[in-house]
């Protein structure tokens, strides 16, 4: 197998910095390019009514959604900025910022990207956790058409 370009998936957890050290080593032993994507997923606001399970009246949001938009952006790109001059090196690198799910985000990089591997970090959740929550990297594992390398990062 060879591997030319390898999309890393990252956000502001412990997790995917974990992964993207993984990642970036692993691009430096295949002198691989790097794609790096951070996904923005929109957040819900609550509208003027009635909460249905406590009864209580809850006002709606004055947040303007496009400036709210446009602040997770910049933290995206910051955080993306961050990470390449933590450990990108002289590798190239591709930066994605993508708006919606994360999975499919990721999943629609790393096709954009051309790229031959997906490498994701994990909560390594298990049992209620996992099943209320969902799994990120096991959505990517799924549906990705390229190998995905899961990184986990065991709490101690």
């Amino acid at each position: 197998m060879t591997i030319h370009k390898i999309l890393i998936a990252v956000d502001d957890s412990k997790y995917a910095q974990h992964a993207a050290e993984f990642g970036f080593d692993l691009a430096r032993t295949y002198k691989a390019e790097v794609g790096l994507v951070s996904i923005v997923e929109p957040i819900i606001y609550p509208v003027s009514g009635t909460d249905t399970i406590t009864g209580v009246p809850v006002e709606g949001s004055n947040i303007d959604e496009a400036a709210m938009l446009k602040i997770q952006s910049e933290s995206a790109e910051n955080m993306m900025q961050q990470t390449k001059k933590m450990l990108a090196g002289d590798l190239q690198v591709t930066q994605y910022t993508e708006f919606g799910l994360t999975a499919d985000g990721i999943l629609k990089c790393g096709k954009e990207f051309n790229a031959d591997m997906i490498v994701v970090g994990t909560h390594s959740r298990t049992g209620l956790g996992r099943l209320f929550m969902g799994s990120v990297a096991e959505d990517v594992v799924r549906h990705s058409h390229v190998p995905v390398l899961v990184v986990p990062l065991r709490e101690q």
